[in-house]
């Protein structure tokens, strides 16, 4: 498996993946990524500054990713990680700390400040990562990220 960044190519397999998952995860469909317009154009939502979206590949197959973008309508010195799923293949062997720990050295670098991430109750193995590497609970949402299904908020200071 290889981890890098999203292509044009990319999108179609992307946008198949991540809703697969969060059927699988019987994430409700409004309010969360899975009614997103940018799912179906994942290239081209992370080709603004300070974006950037990474894919696991494994022989020539989109298994997942995740991105850092800035937070949508909040502080400027804010990232928001994005859209982290993986399918079953690419699940329990590491991936995800290999994937935050790339999207946070993408943010540093891009001076961001804070990480911000939102996540559904139910995705308990992801909280559990996320507050492996540093994430802390938070009791409220920031940004405008139109995710007003999703009641887990959670930072982690970048400095």
């Amino acid at each position: 498996m290889k981890i890098r960044p999203i292509e044009l190519k990319d999108n179609e397999a992307l946008a198949k993946a991540i809703r697969s998952v969060l059927v699988e995860m019987g994430v409700p469909k409004v309010g969360t990524a899975y009614e997103d317009k940018e799912l179906d154009a994942m290239f081209e939502a992370y080709q603004p500054s300070r974006s950037q979206y990474f894919v696991v590949e494994d022989k020539g197959v989109i298994l997942g990713g995740a991105g850092i973008s800035p937070l949508k309508e909040g502080d400027p010195s804010v990232c928001e990680l994005q859209k982290m799923y993986f399918l079953k293949e690419a699940r329990g062997i590491g991936m995800g700390g290999k994937m935050i720990e790339l999207c946070l050295q993408f943010a540093k670098a891009e001076a961001f400040k804070l990480c911000y991430i939102e996540t559904m109750p139910n995705m308990e193995n992801a909280q559990k990562l996320y507050r492996k590497v540093g994430f802390s609970y938070i009791d409220h949402p920031m940004g405008n990220t139109g995710h007003c299904s999703c009641p887990i908020w959670m930072t982690k200071a970048l400095v």
